[in-house]
């Protein structure tokens, strides 16, 4: 008997060995006559020569599947080890491309149109400008794009940013420590997350700074390789702050920039950087960009008709309102 060693190092612990090392159990029992003991993220395989290599292929295999799944049941672990496709997952009806797999094995599908356009754009782009209302799964399809980037080592890192304009970035005269001070902005990005990360690995992906959450503010004087970078409410940036955020994409790096240009909080008299970068950017090669309307709406079905009534009394006012402080800017 031969004593080997695997390390769990992508898949959430917990995750992997499951419930009282139900899923270690179950091994046990498809391998009787090899012993496995767990300690933190190491597993102690003492087998003959052949059963031992066996079975130290099948727990990359099974790693990757809890990895890519956010769980890891008997059934996979016996398919797998019997050789059988073990990923296999009925589409439900109605459903369009998957994703990626959020918590409980939850398939996440692009839905729609515009949802399908983002993800064929994050694919073709290096930067891509995503607008439309709230609740049209802009924001949220681009954190599912950067977190399958990342399960799948196509980058090391996650980068979500927001304008803190509530606080007019002047965070300094807000009580409390700076994360106290931060939270409120970011919590949404913090949401987005919880949805596709189990909890125990995604603070130790925060603890590790594999995802980062922070204020706009926080890019200056940064370049940032290897990474899928998001901001968010970008229709609340100033155009020289649009540049500084777009001016940090490094190498082996890919950005997503969301926002409702309908929804412009800047003080009056400040032209949005969101809009003054689609004006700019439309046909500058390696850009995408992808319009959401109101139709792309996923909340409850009358968020959808108040968006439509708003946006009808609104809209027109609003643009003109920005063209305007534009064309002040010019003169």
């Amino acid at each position: 008997m031969i004593e080997r060693i695997y390390v769990i190092e992508d898949a959430d612990i917990e995750l992997f060995v499951g419930v009282n090392r139900s899923n270690l159990i179950t091994l046990g029992n498809l391998y009787p006559r090899t012993k496995i003991r767990q300690q933190g993220n190491i597993l102690k395989i003492l087998a003959e020569q052949a059963e031992g290599e066996a079975l130290l292929s099948k727990l990359e295999q099974l790693e990757q599947l809890c990895v890519q799944h956010n769980q890891l049941t008997e059934q996979q672990i016996i398919e797998t080890v019997r050789g059988r496709n073990a990923s296999h997952e009925a589409k439900p009806h109605g459903a369009s491309s998957l994703i990626l797999y959020g918590l409980h094995g939850k398939g996440i599908y692009a839905r729609g149109s515009n949802q399908h356009r983002l993800v064929e754009a994050f694919a073709e782009h290096d930067l891509c400008l995503a607008t439309g209302p709230a609740g049209s799964g802009k924001t949220f399809i681009a954190i599912c794009l950067a977190v399958k980037a990342l399960k799948s080592k196509q980058v090391r890192r996650i980068i979500l940013s927001r304008p803190a304009v509530e606080a007019g970035e002047k965070l300094g005269f807000l009580p409390g420590e700076m994360k106290d001070k931060l939270d409120p902005y970011l919590q949404p990005l913090y949401d987005a997350l919880g949805e596709l990360i189990p909890a125990t690995k995604l603070k130790d992906y925060l603890d590790t700074g594999v995802i980062q959450i922070a204020p706009l503010a926080f890019m200056r004087g940064r370049t940032l390789n290897d990474a899928v970078i998001i901001l968010d409410e970008a229709q609340n940036t100033t155009p020289q702050q649009m540049k500084m955020f777009l001016t940090r994409l490094g190498n082996n790096a890919k950005m997503i920039v969301t926002g409702d240009i309908s929804q412009i909080d800047l003080p009056r008299g400040i032209y949005s950087g969101l809009r003054d970068a689609i004006n700019k950017l439309s046909a500058l090669e390696g850009v995408g960009i992808v319009g959401f309307e109101a139709s792309d709406i996923v909340r409850h079905p009358l968020v959808q008709r108040i968006v439509e009534v708003y946006d009808q009394e609104e809209g027109d006012n609003l643009i003109n309102e920005q063209e305007q402080v534009k064309d002040n800017d010019n003169e």
